[in-house]
């Protein structure tokens, strides 16, 4: 539980360090594309020289498929959509969107490990995702936008399922991998898509340094050493259990983006913020199934 905060704390600064990163639409930066592919180069560096000093051996086949999965998850979808979205919505508005994660990850290591939850947690699945659905529409019809969704709530509902994919997948090869060798076979079988990439969306403007910091601090933590922790946790304790510890991550969030961007502390915010990890906690009592009593009757069968 203890490595799942660890790795949830790394994350929490990845919202406001991306949109140091990619800037807003109106003062655009570094474009999400190019923070996509520069982080996951620098995370695949790190993982290269990791690789071969702990002389690693290959993944077999069977391995290659989560592998694939959550380098799409983690190191493509998350980080693309979430740059993309972070143009056009604070910092503050993206935590409680993805304040999702948790019930997103449940339900996907549900579906995909086969592991039956009760009733009750799809219930308060419904209802976390009905409270950030009355969020983004408050927020929008506040803005003078109307009652709507936003293409930028899209986006960060679709990086909290690629999120959840990659996480889950991630996880099913950690015992036989090891923690640390998953996310850096992720993202060095990313290399060949994310050094052209890189090259290609290089950008040709000035950029200010604590641009470049955001990209320096995705690439080096929220890519790389973050899931070192977080995958190991969830190996130890559980895909379910440890992801209960993501509850902490919309606050972590929304408090990092005031020192780092400057973003006021809003009530309202914090508020949804608080209702939706309400759900997600009294969701999470329910991911596993109910205990089955089974009734022993002596045998008079000699054993």
């Amino acid at each position: 539980m203890w490595l799942g905060v660890l790795g949830v704390a790394i994350f929490a600064v990845t919202l406001p360090m991306t949109r140091l990163a990619t800037g807003t639409a109106q003062t655009p930066y570094l474009s999400p594309w190019f923070v996509t592919f520069g982080r996951a180069v620098l995370a695949g560096a790190l993982s290269l020289v990791f690789l071969l000093a702990t002389r690693s051996t290959l993944p077999t086949p069977a391995q290659r498929k989560p592998l694939v999965m959550a380098l799409l998850g983690n190191a493509i979808g998350y980080p693309l959509l979430l740059g993309f979205a972070l143009l056009h919505v604070s910092s503050g508005h993206a935590a409680v969107i993805t304040a999702l994660l948790p019930l997103s990850t449940a339900a996907v290591a549900a579906l995909v490990l086969h592991q039956r939850a009760r009733l009750g947690f799809w219930l308060f699945a419904a209802l976390g995702s009905g409270l950030v659905l009355v969020f983004v529409l408050w927020r929008s019809h506040s803005q003078g936008h109307g009652f709507g969704l936003a293409w930028a709530d899209l986006l960060l509902l679709g990086a909290v399922l690629s999120a959840s994919v990659g996480y889950v997948y991630g996880a099913q090869v950690t015992h036989a991998l090891g923690a640390e060798r998953v996310i850096c076979w992720v993202c060095v079988m990313a290399l060949p898509l994310t050094v052209p990439g890189a090259l290609l969306t290089w950008p040709s403007h000035s950029v200010p340094s604590s641009a470049w910091l955001g990209l320096v601090y995705v690439g080096v933590f929220s890519m790389w050493a973050g899931f070192f922790a977080w995958y190991r946790g969830m190996a130890m304790g559980g895909a379910l259990r440890v992801s209960q510890t993501q509850l902490l991550q919309p606050f972590l969030s929304i408090l990092a983006a005031v020192p780092l961007l400057g973003e006021p502390l809003e009530l309202a915010t914090l508020g949804f913020a608080l209702a939706v990890i309400t759900t997600v906690f009294l969701g999470r009592r329910f991911a596993r199934p109910a205990p089955v009593v089974v009734t022993l009757v002596a045998s008079k069968e000699p054993v």
